[in-house]
């Protein structure tokens, strides 16, 4: 059940910058950025590393200075959590996906009023704009910053998408983006919206738009993480549905 979405990250993890394959895992490394959500590796669906083949990968991780840090569906690999924990990984958090598929997705609806209107970036000021109320919308658990907004738009050059509401300013009220497809799927991540434009129904009419647009390019499905309840409830509505559990996993210094 949680192959597809475990071979998925497989494939995204090898369009990095930096690819590293060692003992059965897939690292992928970004030089521009020390951040441990970027910098991350996973395993191969079924993989059963030994000591040494973590030992390899943790040697991946330190000889560029990296906190080594996995993601993963644990289910569809289910040797490697033992073997990390046995060298002193521990686990950061763990999180269900859903998935939407095109028989699921249902726009969402907003009775009379007229909707949230969904648009594409068309520059680098919009791209600026998605990368800071992005990083607002999740209290600067990452900074706004050039090589955020590079990402973004490679994001969209990669064959992935990039949607966002504008706010009254002419900025960002909220916004995420989607990877390209990799095996038949595609992961839409950050869905956030800022504090101040919450509750008027941006964040399913964003992920609703990305979900619709990534069906067109050939996905036959569109998984992603909820942060909490009351996501879960607004992406299923839109036809998202729970399929499996994510695991993330780091070895502290």
């Amino acid at each position: 059940m949680d192959t597809p979405v475990q071979s998925f990250a497989v494939a995204n993890l090898r369009r990095r910058p930096v690819v590293v394959e060692t003992g059965g895992f897939v690292a992928g490394f970004d030089p521009d950025t020390t951040s441990p959500f970027i910098n991350y590796a996973t395993p191969l669906p079924g993989a059963v590393p030994t000591a040494a083949d973590v030992a390899g990968l943790v040697t991946a991780f330190r000889e560029r200075g990296l906190k080594p840090r996995l993601e993963f569906a644990p289910d569809a690999a289910p040797a490697v959590e033992a073997a990390l924990r046995a060298a002193g990984f521990t686990v950061e958090a763990e999180h269900q996906y859903l998935v939407c598929t095109p028989a699921t997705l249902t726009p969402p609806r907003h009775g009379d009023a007229p909707g949230p209107v969904v648009e594409a970036p068309t520059g680098d000021a919009d791209y600026a704009a998605v990368d800071a109320a992005l990083s607002e919308a999740f209290s600067g658990e990452f900074a706004s910053s050039p090589e955020g907004t590079a990402r973004l738009r490679r994001t969209d050059e990669q064959g992935g998408a990039v949607r966002f509401v504008r706010s009254p300013d002419g900025g960002c009220a909220g916004g995420a983006a989607c990877s390209a497809p990799a095996v038949g799927t595609a992961e839409l991540a950050g869905v956030g919206t800022r504090p101040e434009f919450r509750g008027r129904g941006i964040a399913a009419a964003v992920t609703a738009d990305l979900t619709a647009t990534l069906f067109g390019r050939g996905a036959a499905s569109v998984w992603l993480e909820y942060s909490g309840d009351g996501s879960r409830r607004v992406y299923e509505r839109i036809g998202f549905r729970p399929q499996g559990r994510r695991l993330y996993i780091a070895l502290e210094d």
